[in-house]
Order: structure tokens, then sequence, then C-alpha cells
């Protein structure tokens, strides 16, 4: 094995913590007092508007603006008419968001035993360049990452082919000698092996860690 590719969201960086927390918060500001069927909701629309970003039909902002067209009538409030509205709204959301990103624990230690592998490492996400080189820099995962490819910086996501091939390509590295290692069954083990590398699904759940898929080479 020559390099690694991680996938971010919920594989070194805790998203559904960060966003459950953002939410819960977010709708107390709007004054609507929470219920869990909220979290479902949410995370729901999210999904679905997200798959619509991925896919191309929605721009990363977009699918923000969706989110709100959806989630607003469940919380009883009305939707604004103006972009401009939508997106101070959705602010809202994205400071609680920002001011709780948080690394799993087992990140950290994971990338420095890759690096000690003399690994070359990437990340693969299906996300928008910006933000989520933010959230490397934020947990301070950055310095261990070479390549960041992104759903917006490649032009297309997982599981299309190219988008691991392409990863590849920019660490120089070929598919064969690469290790993709993510949370998403599909898009993270079968989109990956279909592109000729190997993968391992972090089952977070089912209590599968990164140190048990990220081992020293003796």
């Amino acid at each position: 094995m020559k390099a690694v590719i991680f996938d971010l969201d919920d594989t070194l960086f805790d998203h559904t913590t960060s966003a459950g927390t953002a939410l819960r918060r977010w709708v107390a500001d709007l004054g609507v007092d929470w219920s869990d069927e909220l979290s479902v909701r949410w995370f729901e629309i999210e999904q679905d508007c997200y798959d619509r970003f991925v896919t191309g039909q929605l721009t990363h902002q977009g699918q923000r603006r969706a989110r709100l067209h959806a989630f607003l009538p469940v919380l009883g409030r009305p939707v604004p008419g103006g972009d401009e509205e939508l997106d101070e709204i959705f602010e809202g959301y994205l400071r609680h968001y920002r001011s709780n990103w948080a690394a799993f624990p087992d990140a950290r230690p994971a990338l420095e035993v890759a690096r000690g592998n003399g690994w070359r490492i990437g990340v693969l996400t299906n996300g928008s360049t910006v933000q989520q080189n933010a959230k490397l820099a934020a947990i301070g995962l950055a310095p261990f990452v070479e390549v960041v490819a992104t759903t917006e910086s490649l032009g297309f996501g997982k599981p299309v082919p190219e988008a691991y091939l392409t990863t590849c390509g920019l660490l120089g590295v070929e598919p064969a000698d690469t290790l993709m290692i993510g949370d998403n069954f599909e898009l993270d083990v079968l989109g990956a092996r279909a592109a000729g590398l190997s993968a391992e699904h972090l089952d977070r759940p089912a209590g599968i860690t990164l140190a048990q898929l990220v081992k020293p080479v003796r």
C-alpha cells in the first residue's frame, strides 16, 4: 500500500454530532420547542438536498436554500421569498455548526500511523471545497492531508469512478496501491472497489474504529 484516501464527514470529522448540536441550538434561536422528530426530518432533508448537489442539480448554496424551503414549514415558520433572507437564516445554523466542529478521537492517531507508514494521504469528499478545507484546518488535521478532492474541485463526486481515479492521480499513486476508507458503504467501499482501489468500511455504529483499519506496517 502506498496511499490512503479518507472520506471526511462522519469518517474523520464528526458531522452528525456537530450538525445535531447546531440544529438544536438554532431551533431554539428561532423560538421553536425541540422534538427528536425535528432532527429526523432535518437529516432526511439534508440528505435529499445534498444528493441533488452532488448530482449537479443544485449549487452548494442552492442546496442550503432548498433545505430551508423544506424545513421551515416543519418548524411552522414562513419561507422568505428572497435568497438573501434565506442565506441569513441559514447562517444562523452555520454559526452553531462551525462552533461545534470536531474530529473523531481516532482520526489524528490514524493519520499519524498512515504518515508513519510512508503512505500518501488524501481526502475525497462529496462536499464544497471551501467548507471541507475549513473543517480540516479547524479540527487540526490539515497538516496531514496532501490532497483534498471535492465534488466542486473535481466536477463530479463519489461513486463516479473518475472521482477515485483522479484523486489517486493527484496523489501520484496507482489505484491498486491505494486504500479508501469511509463510513458510507456504497460511496466509500463499493464505488472505490469498482474503480480498482482497496476499500474498508468504517462502520462506527457497529463499533469499527480507524485504529482497526489503519495499522502500522511492520
